[in-house]
């Protein structure tokens, strides 16, 4: 199931790892395999693990790129991840995970990898070097993604 979380502050000053961790708390009965969190200048991301493809522990998340310029924290599935896999043959995969191919695929493709992506999913990938999000979520809803924004907050959960 896994549990996604995340604040990006603009304006605020706060502990975003203690925000993030008490996010993570929060959601972690959707996930209890493992859990991390993202922390960089204004931007937590937190993510709570139900382990289902790749048991191995660098799946975890949130994950980085191999140019390590991407962070991901992704709950679902990707039903044809081995055959994307195959397409993007020339990024350097350090798991068997499916998240891995979701960064793969935004950095080959960038937004148009959702055309691509067969599954049910939501995600968010901060890209470090341009400061952005990029949120997404499967075609149908299938994957819950809650946010909030006010300006100068942005916030979001699966639940």
């Amino acid at each position: 199931m896994c549990g996604i979380n995340g604040y990006i502050s603009f304006s605020k000053k706060l502990d975003l790892t203690k925000v993030v961790e008490s996010m993570n708390a929060a959601t972690k009965h959707r996930g209890p395999d493992a859990e991390g969190i993202y922390v960089d200048s204004g931007v937590g991301l937190g993510h709570v693990r139900l382990s289902i493809i790749d048991l191995n522990s660098t799946s975890n998340q949130p994950m980085y790129s191999s140019s390590n310029d991407y962070v991901l924290t992704y709950n679902g599935e990707i039903y044809n991840y081995k055959e994307l896999k195959k397409e993007l043959s020339e990024y350097d995969f350090q798991t068997n995970s499916d998240s891995e191919v979701i960064i793969a695929a935004y950095q080959k493709w960038g937004e148009k990898c959702l055309s691509r992506l067969n599954g049910m999913f939501s995600f968010v990938i901060y890209d470090k070097q341009n400061k952005s999000l990029f949120v997404a979520r499967d075609r149908y809803g299938v994957k819950p993604f809650y946010y909030f924004f006010d300006g100068t907050s942005f916030v979001f959960s699966s639940e």
